[in-house]
């Protein structure tokens, strides 16, 4: 069977930008002769996201990331369907997931590594942090956010005092950089920074997490303010379940998803680099077939 996939070409080296060349669509020939415990699986959606950018160096850095390989087929996030089967927990039509998903339109893997599609805490104040008008009125008036901070427009110190003027309580950690330096001066006694990425930092060769100013170090030990990371892959066990309430959060409407949809295994490589430079409004996904 004859597959399209994408493979690293280049890397762009621990500070560099990384550019669209840095990927390489080919084609290549898929086994259809299936092991006990394999699928065949149609790629549907596949995800580009900030941490990719860690595998595109020899070294990631983080004891939980590998590098991906040169002229080897790139992977991540994806979404797709069961094709074939001779994996007992699997059969044709099922809607598959995995965080491994290889950068192809069709792919051979173990059934055990994928997971079958299932089927809101509350905040008193939302307030998010983004890079354009369009999207804090995304945030605003499509997700329902209390308020929004444009950090390439406004007065991101006045901004968040305007908008949380009792401070801080929990600040979910994305960027890193000047704009978390700042958020971490407003934060409150006993407060909480839950550290999810630093893509701010990515592009350049520093250490994960990125090492913090004194200043802020101090803001920490003064304040009591925890900084936990947190990572995926210690919640497997809670995967399953965690598709199953936010599915029907989504289903229900009292979750609401913005995606940036980019058509095409060919535009990997693109959308990659968009998404690395804030160009998607919601989550960045490539939809390979129907």
């Amino acid at each position: 069977m004859q597959v399209q996939r994408v493979v690293l070409n280049s890397r762009p080296g621990k500070n560099g930008v990384p550019v669209p060349e840095n990927f390489r669509l080919e084609e290549t020939t898929l086994p259809l002769d299936l092991k006990e415990g394999e699928v065949l699986v149609r790629t549907f959606y596949l995800s580009v996201d900030p941490y990719m950018r860690c595998r595109l160096n020899e070294d990631t850095g983080a004891e939980y990331l590998t590098p991906w390989g040169l002229s080897e087929c790139v992977d991540g996030g994806g979404v797709g369907v069961v094709e074939s089967s001779r994996c007992g927990a699997l059969s044709e039509g099922d809607v598959v997931t995995s965080f491994n998903w290889s950068w192809q339109t069709h792919d051979v893997v173990k059934g055990s590594v994928l997971q079958k599609i299932g089927r809101l805490d509350g905040c008193v104040k939302v307030v998010g942090v983004c890079g354009s008008a369009e999207k804090c009125r995304a945030l605003v008036e499509d997700l329902g956010f209390s308020a929004a901070v444009d950090y390439r427009q406004d007065d991101v110190p006045a901004r968040l005092r305007e908008c949380c003027p009792d401070g801080v309580d929990v600040y979910f950690d994305n960027v890193g950089g000047p704009i978390s330096d700042t958020v971490i001066a407003q934060m409150n006694h006993g407060s909480h920074v839950i550290l999810c990425g630093q893509i701010s930092q990515y592009n350049k060769d520093v250490p994960y997490p990125p090492p913090l100013s004194e200043e802020t170090q101090e803001v920490l030990r003064s304040k009591s303010i925890t900084r936990e990371r947190f990572m995926v892959l210690n919640y497997m066990e809670k995967t399953e379940a965690a598709l199953l309430q936010l599915s029907q959060w989504v289903k229900s409407g009292q979750i609401k998803v913005l995606e940036t949809v980019v058509s095409g295994i060919e535009n990997m490589g693109v959308a990659f680099c968009s998404m690395m430079k804030g160009g998607n409004v919601g989550k960045q996904i490539i939809k390979l077939s129907e």
